[in-house]
């Protein structure tokens, strides 16, 4: 299977805000500093396949280098957000062990460049998150879900282990260990409402809201400083791996200078204390 990332085609809008990025299973839409990433295959409940895998690598890849965009959006086009990999799809990885870890590891690299990118991701699903879509809704920062979500671990329900594309990763430290156990292990689908209740989401809204609801947190990101806004994500993950209270205080500690040095600090007092928006550098 080629590792090759394909190379995108641009449109540009006649007032030059929005950049809409055309691949083929995704959808990538700039509107200002909010990228709205829809996954684009919504005859098939928007399944993960090879060309899904390269396009979402290429993407997510390059975000390290897009300072104007500071927050993603991601949801799903149809009547799911994701329903894990395409099974027609899904063959390599029973192709012996080394074209099998080749094709593993194509699909498990977009989790880990979606943790590694500096922008906040907000995950909006509704319906079918399941698999791989629920890894996705895992990886991203902040998960907001319809009340018709269907979650589960899918994998385990077809002869797979439930440990599988980061979600025995970012599961457990969710949910808690328990918890994260009877979902892996048994493949059971968890309500939305029991989801809100452990923390996995943070809100649980009808499915014509959840554009408005996941835009409003993506506006209120954007009312903070971009530095300190990419230091946070930065600092939360490395938090949540961190061995001591010592180790994530010292990072938090050399996180505040650059900000404070950088006039971002006095430019956030000067907006509260004058009670208007703040004015922070794009960069």
């Amino acid at each position: 299977m080629s590792q090759t990332f394909r190379l995108t085609d641009y449109i540009f809008a006649e007032n030059m805000k929005e950049l809409r990025t055309m691949y083929k299973t995704i959808i990538i839409e700039s509107e200002d500093a909010i990228d709205w990433l829809t996954l684009n295959r919504p005859n098939h409940l928007n399944t993960i396949t090879p060309e899904m895998c390269e396009e979402l690598q290429d993407y997510f890849g390059k975000l390290q280098f897009k300072h104007n965009t500071r927050v993603v959006i991601l949801k799903g086009s149809g009547r799911a957000f994701c329903a894990g990999y395409d099974l027609k799809s899904a063959s390599g990885v029973s192709a012996g062990p080394i074209t099998g870890l080749r094709f593993q590891r194509q699909v498990s690299e977009i989790y880990v460049r979606m943790r590694r990118c500096p922008q906040p991701i907000i995950c909006l699903a509704h319906g079918a998150t399941t698999g791989g879509g629920l890894a996705f809704a895992l990886a991203s920062d902040v998960r907001i879900i319809s009340d018709d979500a269907k979650i589960n671990v899918a994998m385990v329900k077809v002869g797979l282990t439930g440990c599988d594309v980061g979600i025995s990763y970012f599961l457990p430290r969710s949910v808690g260990q328990s918890v994260a156990a009877e979902l892996m292990m048994t493949g059971r689908f968890i309500t939305p409402e029991r989801a809100l209740s452990l923390g996995l989401v943070s809100a649980v809204v009808s499915q014509e809201h959840l554009k408005e609801e996941g835009l409003s947190m993506a506006e209120d990101m954007l009312k903070t400083s971009p530095l300190g806004l990419r230091l946070t994500k930065e600092g939360l993950g490395i938090s949540i791996d961190s061995s001591s209270l010592d180790a994530t205080v010292a990072f938090e500690d050399r996180g505040q200078i650059p900000c404070a040095s950088a006039g971002l600090f006095e430019e956030g007092i000067s907006a509260f204390l004058e009670k208007r928006p703040s004015s922070y550098p794009d960069n």
